[in-house]
């Protein structure tokens, strides 16, 4: 009798077997409020590795950290009109506290540009002040009607970066920086996630934004995610919030503005680009784990020996757990680890000591063979990075693989219905393609260059659309 498999397989039914991932390796449940999450602690622990990596990135940019408050008195909102129509539809409103009809309604922020802005303006009075660069680690809420782990949640966690500068191009320049400098190069090197930067149209840029930057992914059933985004938003907030400073020749000048954010929908990215029908594929420099020491049996000196390597390799400078609970089945162990998509499991039982070696199972390639116990501590640096550089190789080759050069809508669209990306140019796309792709539940995810770097605008000649279905 075959063996039921402890996931939904993924040619078989992709959102359940992403629901599996997330349920069985302990990422998350959902919150008792429709739409909200309990991160558990692995899940929150692959977000505190993303949060201290890029945080680090974004500090060096001359960033500093600060909060602003939660909730924000609803009449902010009206002071942007396009910022409020785009955010309308998802506002959380409080209207009650303490027992009493709140004089003026609280919105539970959807992002922070109007209540920044607020303060923004007081406190940028001279260029002396610019450029003015804040970021906040902070939640937010935007009700959700079709909720997803991760994906699409009413509140989720996230860092939202807010930036006043002297000029546009210095507002424009810093947009692009944390675009490829922060964004990009954290997915790419520390994700191994295989992303294509671009520029969204009209249509799909952030309410209130002259130009959105984004980083889009390919996961594993084809469609797109929307990994993280840049905004320059020019001066219409600035000029709503009368944000402006005293030039060096005396002037009042409005500022230029950036906003920025990434969130925990990364975590969910992670799965369904790396994740395989055994479950999740963590990449070596993102794991809280990167290599989890196996005791076998429970003999002492099986024991003993777990411990000495597990020692051993965490002063190797690897992050390592030891795994000694003998009590659980040996199996049921190792299924447990490589569904949590620990990159390696180094195995020790009583024949292995005999033999001085230890089994390393690789949970990216696959795989077992027996190492060399004293080995292991350079042995497995190596095997690490080079599982690092799989990931990123096959998440480009899969994309790479399943995108399609059309000239048609009709072509665009077969194309992103069947389970990959189209590319068109956008002079043959236009607007009106645009709203037709809309139809199918196809959407322009980016505009490209034809060499696939970021367009200096929406209507350069040559502009090609990256066309997909997407999360």
């Amino acid at each position: 009798m075959a063996k039921t498999p402890v996931l939904t397989p993924q040619a078989e039914d992709f959102p359940r077997w992403y629901q599996d991932i997330v349920n069985k390796a302990e990422l998350a449940d959902n919150g008792p409020v429709r739409g909200t999450m309990v991160i558990r602690p692995y899940g929150y622990g692959l977000w505190e590795r993303m949060q201290q990596d890029m945080d680090a990135r974004i500090k060096e940019t001359g960033t500093q950290n600060a909060y602003f408050p939660l909730l924000i008195p609803q009449s902010y909102l009206h002071k942007e009109a396009e910022h409020v129509e785009g955010f309308a539809p998802e506002l959380a409103v409080v209207t009650h506290g303490g027992g009493k009809e709140l004089e003026e309604p609280a919105v539970v922020r959807p992002t922070s540009e109007m209540i920044i802005n607020e303060y923004f303006a007081k406190w940028v009075q001279s260029y002396r002040d610019l450029p003015l660069l804040i970021n906040q680690w902070a939640n937010v809420v935007r009700w959700e009607l079709r909720p997803r782990l991760f994906l699409r949640t009413t509140e989720f966690l996230w860092q939202e970066g807010h930036t006043a500068h002297a000029t546009y191009e210095e507002a424009r320049d810093f947009a692009a920086r944390i675009h490829r400098h922060v964004y990009a190069d954290f997915m790419r090197d520390v994700l191994a996630m295989d992303v294509v930067l671009g520029r969204k149209t009209a249509q799909e840029r952030f309410a209130g934004a002259i130009n959105t930057l984004t980083l889009e992914g390919m996961m594993g059933d084809g469609k797109a995610l929307q990994l993280g985004t840049s905004h320059e938003l020019g001066q219409n907030f600035a000029r709503a919030f009368h944000t402006q400073y005293l030039s060096k020749e005396g002037k009042q000048e409005l500022v230029w503005q950036t906003s920025w954010g990434s969130t925990t929908r990364m975590i969910g990215a992670l799965v369904m680009m790396h994740g395989d029908d055994n479950g999740l594929r963590i990449p070596p420099r993102l794991a809280p784990t990167q290599v989890v020491v196996l005791a076998i049996k429970g003999d002492d000196a099986v024991l003993a020996k777990v411990h000495e390597i597990g020692d051993a390799l965490t002063a190797a400078g690897i992050r390592v757990h030891v795994d000694d609970r003998t009590d659980t089945p040996f199996g049921r162990r190792a299924v447990d680890w490589e569904l949590k998509g620990v990159p390696v499991r180094v195995e020790i039982g009583p024949r292995d000591l005999e033999n001085g070696t230890a089994m390393l199972a690789r949970r990216i390639p696959g795989g077992k063979e027996p190492v060399a116990v004293e080995a292991l501590a350079a042995l497995l640096p190596t095997v690490l990075e080079e599982d690092q550089a799989l990931l990123l190789k096959q998440a480009r080759e899969r994309r790479e693989s399943r995108t399609t050069d059309v000239t048609t809508v009709d072509e665009a669209v077969e194309a992103a219905t069947s389970g990959g990306w189209a590319r068109i140019p956008w002079a043959t796309l236009g607007e009106a393609g645009e709203a037709e792709l809309a139809e199918h539940s196809v959407s322009v995810r980016c505009l490209v260059t034809e060499d696939g770097a970021v367009p200096d605008a929406d209507d350069a000649a040559g502009n090609v659309a990256v066309v997909a279905r997407a999360y």
